[in-house]
């Protein structure tokens, strides 16, 4: 019976004083990516059209929230039930929330709008989906250019592309070309009866 306590205690001894490593959990596992690919191409799809390709050098999923960390990342945005790309542009860095769609680009972002003629450039720029809205960061200077002459910089935009309007946080200087469209009188130069 002594030796069978002896044992007990002995054994209670090593197994208080041994610990198990079950891996960390909390933060660090919420910071371990789900899949990690490198030279990846994202497309992104809406009732069966592509809405969206995106490309990067590095790419890291993470499940539970629902994005990808992407590097030296490049993208087209298509329109027209995928037919026509309306934008395109470069970022060092990008978050792509995969359910909304929303986008946070930085480290240098080229941004070309062909629909609308027009270039932007700036360290960084969000786009949230839903309401279409571009933001910068609100100190952000963001250089704006056309084919046309326009070209000016300003800090802190916002663009909301439902309305289709731009507005500055701060300061904006530069230049802008506003050309009138020509009216054609009501004149017919024809014979009428």
């Amino acid at each position: 019976m002594k030796k069978i306590i002896i044992c007990f205690c002995c054994f209670f001894i090593l197994l208080v004083s041994c610990t198990f490593d079950y891996g960390e959990t909390g933060a660090q596992e919420r910071e371990t990516p789900d899949l990690i690919m490198d030279n990846v191409e994202y497309v992104r799809v809406r009732s069966a059209d592509p809405i969206a390709r995106f490309n990067a050098r590095h790419a890291e999923r993470y499940e539970r929230q629902g994005l990808m960390k992407l590097r030296e990342f490049t993208f087209e945005q298509y329109e027209n039930r995928g037919t026509e790309t309306n934008a395109f542009g470069r970022a060092g860095n990008a978050l792509v929330y995969l359910e909304s769609g929303d986008v946070l680009m930085d480290m240098g972002v080229k941004l070309e709008v062909v629909s609308e003629e027009i270039i932007i450039e700036t360290n960084q720029l969000e786009w949230k989906d839903t309401p279409r809205l571009l933001t910068s960061g609100a100190e952000d200077e963001v250089n704006i250019s056309k084919e046309d002459g326009t070209n000016f910089v300003g800090i802190g935009l916002t663009a909301d592309a439902r309305r289709r309007t731009w507005e500055f946080a701060g300061r904006v200087n530069g230049t802008y070309v506003y050309e009138e469209e020509e009216e054609t009188s009501g004149e017919s130069t024809g014979d009428t009866e």
